[in-house]
């Protein structure tokens, strides 16, 4: 048996906190073996540095998966190449840095993972998110494939979860922060989740300060997104439990809060 944990966009400082309270706490209860976690707002609430990445990491981080803001932070160019469990969405223009899908090994198995960027409502201008993946499985040899679909339309997610059932074991999507009540194995046994949620302060919205956005919703005038100083920290995740066979066997969602002076004390 595996167990393998999923950590859906973590935001900001309040999100590194949490993600790595969990980490070092709750880790042996759950009985994770392996982590992947979306760090792709993980800096200010928009991008990676390489001081976050490594601290973060160092907590119990076995890959990490980005999104839309890959590039908020421009050093990540810098780093990315150097570390094969840095992952940005796969299908990007090949002139991007980094690599999109990379095969790891746990307790004896090889598990793949891969980061997709939509299409529908996004702007990155990315290549078609199902021939991406179709390139991915036509010569995969992993036991275990988790894709993190980083994605704005749920139709979509869906879609690619639908005409991969069975060639891979799960789609996750992440961007939209807020965790969904679709969690399932599709007819094939892929497991499939609309959105895992986000990790970050529970009081902002979707991560960011509430002041920010209602000004910017309200009025249409600009604003910058800050994000929220909160006392109340949110975990959102799935696990993932395979058995000897490479199927998941079951899953179990994460929507945990913590009081910021209980981590903080």
């Amino acid at each position: 048996m595996m167990n393998i944990l999923f950590l859906g966009d973590v935001v900001g400082k309040p999100g590194r906190i949490v993600i790595k309270y969990f980490l070092d706490n709750y880790l042996d209860k759950y009985n994770i073996d392996f982590v992947i976690a979306n760090l792709e707002n993980a800096s200010h609430g928009k991008g990676l540095t390489k001081n976050n990445f490594l601290d973060v990491v160092s907590h119990g981080i076995d890959v990490v998966t980005l999104g839309n803001h890959y590039l908020a932070k421009k050093e990540i160019t810098t780093f990315i190449d150097d570390y094969d469990n840095l992952l940005r969405p796969l299908n990007l223009n090949k002139a991007h840095p980094g690599k999109g899908s990379n095969v790891f090994e746990c307790l004896g198995k090889k598990i793949r993972v891969t980061n997709l960027i939509g299409r529908v409502f996004m702007n990155e201008g990315a290549d078609n998110p199902f021939d991406a993946l179709e390139s991915v499985v036509a010569t995969d040899e992993a036991d275990i494939h988790i894709v993190d679909f980083h994605a704005e339309a749920t139709g979509e997610k869906e879609s690619l979860a639908w005409a991969f059932d069975g060639k891979i074991s799960a789609l996750i999507g992440t961007h939209t922060h807020v965790q969904t009540n679709d969690a399932r194995l599709l007819k094939n046994k892929t497991f499939y989740l609309s959105d895992v949620g986000m990790n970050g302060p529970y009081n902002g919205i979707l991560g960011a300060s509430r002041e920010s956005v209602i000004k910017r919703t309200w009025t249409g005038l600009p604003s910058v997104f800050g994000v929220e100083d909160d006392d109340t920290y949110l975990l959102n995740g799935v696990i993932l439990t395979f058995n000897d066979l490479n199927q998941i066997t079951d899953y179990q969602l994460l929507n945990l809060t913590f009081a910021a002076k209980e981590i903080n004390q």
